[in-house]
This record gives structure tokens, sequence and C-alpha cells, in this order.
């Protein structure tokens, strides 16, 4: 198993992230001796779905061991059994999730602070260390099967299969599976680009708030984030509405069907910011570096790709795929620069050297990857 940069803490926590980022195979690594309850078995989920109070004594006294609950949202009554077991028998608990915001949105029992609250990503380039392969990484992107497997693009294809079928028809998350199938390929074309949210709603054929509806569905089984502007002291007119990103390249490009009418460097263009939001977001949560993720752009059509705000600074990173920049390419970091001197600028390229210019830094994307951390 590839060692993950996520650490254990020391006290209750959930763990939180999409289906295939590897949750259940850490969880199972690196606690060994843990007493283990899968709620996706469907046994095992049909005496706790029954009565939740029965974790209790299925729970040895004296357990000294961390108890792990596998897919917690399937039967979120179980929080109130953890909040008293916690409580009354200092029971330690992993509970795993692909939706956070469902289970706050069932208004259960998120166990006011007595759990903290981790994530997993796709994998990183960090941790794939001199396994990581750029090319590879933007076809098949982070998801372990897809990297690890031999039948990347196969693997990718059940995969949101599996999610249509499993997590939006079972749990009832909307009636008309079929149209929410269509809408995941039209959002497809609107990653890594400002969304509006009217124009999918057209392409799909129905009305503005069901399209709304959609998204929040994805939102809510993290499969997608929508990232906000930038407007902590604007100087500018900015865009108001977000920015929108599948949470894995992979499942991005296997969504965004591509055909001869495309060109190739838009699909290109936004799988390689896709691979650089994915690095972004999980190297701050496992570092807890307490950045908020925004991207910038003026409605005079000067763009940053993302804007990281936070107690450690205020950092800019425009990503290109080209090693030739040409004097427009840098026009964006350049205006930010100037409404925000403050700011460290960095061009994510594909080129080979490292050089400075005007404040910005210019950092070679194969090399940088792999130790992005550094420079947050």
């Amino acid at each position: 198993m590839i060692p993950r940069m996520l650490k254990l803490p020391g006290q209750s926590f959930f763990l939180f992230g999409p289906r295939g980022t590897g949750k259940s195979s850490w969880v199972k690594s690196t606690l060994k001796g843990a007493l283990y309850f899968d709620l996706l078995d469907h046994p095992t989920y049909l005496e706790l779905a029954a009565g939740p109070e029965r974790l209790e004594s299925l729970i040895p006294s004296g357990h000294q061991q961390w108890v792990v609950l596998d897919e917690v949202q399937k039967v979120p009554a179980l929080l109130d059994a953890v909040h008293r077991l916690i409580e009354n028998r200092r029971v330690k608990f992993v509970l795993t999730g692909s939706s956070a915001r469902s289970l706050k949105r069932k208004g259960v029992n998120l166990l006011a602070g007595r759990a903290l609250t981790k994530f997993m990503h796709p994998l990183t380039a960090a941790e794939l260390g001199e396994s990581f392969d750029l090319k590879r990484a933007l076809k098949f992107g982070g998801l372990p099967l897809a990297v690890l497997g031999k039948a990347s693009a196969e693997f990718l294809a059940s995969y949101v299969v599996t999610y249509l079928k499993e997590e939006v028809q079972q749990e009832g998350l909307t009636r008309n599976v079929g149209g929410f199938s269509k809408f995941l390929e039209v959002a497809a074309f609107s990653q890594a680009s400002v969304l509006n949210v009217a124009e999918v709603a057209r392409e799909c054929a129905v009305d503005r708030k069901t399209a709304e509806n959609y998204f929040q569905i994805l939102e809510d089984l993290l499969l997608a984030e929508r990232v906000p502007v930038f407007t902590r002291r604007a100087r500018r007119d900015l865009v108001t509405h977000a920015k929108f990103y599948y949470f894995d390249v992979g499942v991005f490009r296997t969504l965004r069907r591509a055909g001869p009418l495309d060109r190739p460097e838009e699909v290109d263009g936004a799988a390689l910011e896709t691979l650089v939001y994915q690095e972004l977001r999980a190297l701050n949560d496992y570092a807890g570096l307490g950045y908020r993720i925004h991207f910038w752009r003026t409605r005079g059509g000067h763009e940053v790709d993302f804007v990281l705000y936070g107690e450690r600074g205020l950092q800019a990173i425009e990503v290109k795929r080209s090693s030739r920049i040409r004097g427009e390419d840098l026009a964006g970091l350049k205006a930010f620069k100037r409404d925000y001197p403050e700011a460290k600028c960095y061009l994510l390229y594909g080129g080979e050297r490292r050089r400075e210019d005007d404040g910005i830094v210019w950092l070679p994307l194969i090399d940088t990857l792999p130790k992005l951390g550094e420079f947050l």
C-alpha cells in the first residue's frame, strides 16, 4: 500500500471522502486491531439499522482498541450511540463516510466537537513519489485503483456507474437518474470554468432549480466543488460566479467525452488545472494549512487560477501547460500582484527552468508537483 499523508489523530474522528479514495484501506492498514463495522455489508447494515442501540452490546467491555464504523451515513442514527460511548466509555471511533453535508442536512448528531473532521483525497504526487507520472495523472487522475490498476479506463467508467446506482439511485437523491446521468456529462464541460447554472440547465433541458439541486448532490457526495472568487479588498470589478471542479482528473475525463470537434488543448488545460487543484486541496487538508481556496477574475479578463488565503499568508498560482510563456500569460498574475503586493505569486508551467520575473516565481510542473507543499 502507498503510504498516505493523512496522520492518525489522537481522538475520535470523522473521515470523509468520495468512494474509492482509499479510506477503508488506510483505516485497515493503520488500525490493525480495530473493531470494524462495515455498513455496506448487508447483514451488518440490517442489524444496526434496526437497532442502533445494539452497537454498545457489540463492543466488548473494556475494549481498548479503535472502533471503525465504515460508511456511517448509511445509518445516521448510530451517531447518538457513538456519542454516548465516547462520553461514558471513552471509546475511540473512526467514522468514515462519503457524504458530510448530507449528514448535516438530515440534522443528525455530529458529536458536538467530540470528533475531529478529516478528509481523504485522491493520491497526491508527494504520496506517489518516484512513481508519480504526470502524463498518466493527467489521463487517469489519482484514485488508487486507477493509479495502480492495469484497466484504469474501465475502472473509471464503472466508478461513474457505481455512483449513479449506489449513491444517487439507492439513496433516492433524485427520481430522474437518467436526467442526472446526462447532467454529469454536461457539467463536465464546465470543468475549471466559471459556472453558469442557467446555461447547464438549458443544455440538460431542466429548470434552473433542478440543475442547482443536481450540483448540490455532487457537492454532498464530495464529487465536485465550487470555488468562489477572491473578493477581499477588491480594487476591480470582479465576476461573481464560482468555478466548478470535479474532484478528480480521471473522473472528469471519463465524463467529458471528447470528439472530433473538441480542441485537445481545452480538455488538457482543464485536466492540468484540475490536477493542481487536487494537490492543493489535499495538501491543505493533510497538513492543516488552513487556507481557503479561491480564484480571481476581473470582468476585464484578468484571471488567476488559484488564490490561497489564510493565516499563513496570501498565495496566487497560475497554471500553464505550455513550456513557452508569452507576456499575456502573466497578465493576470501581474495585475493581482499590483492589487496585492504582499502576495506570493507562482507560475506553474511546462518548462524546465525555475526563474523569477517581476516578483513572479516560475516553477516547472514536473519538478514542483511532488514538493508543492514546500511553497505553501
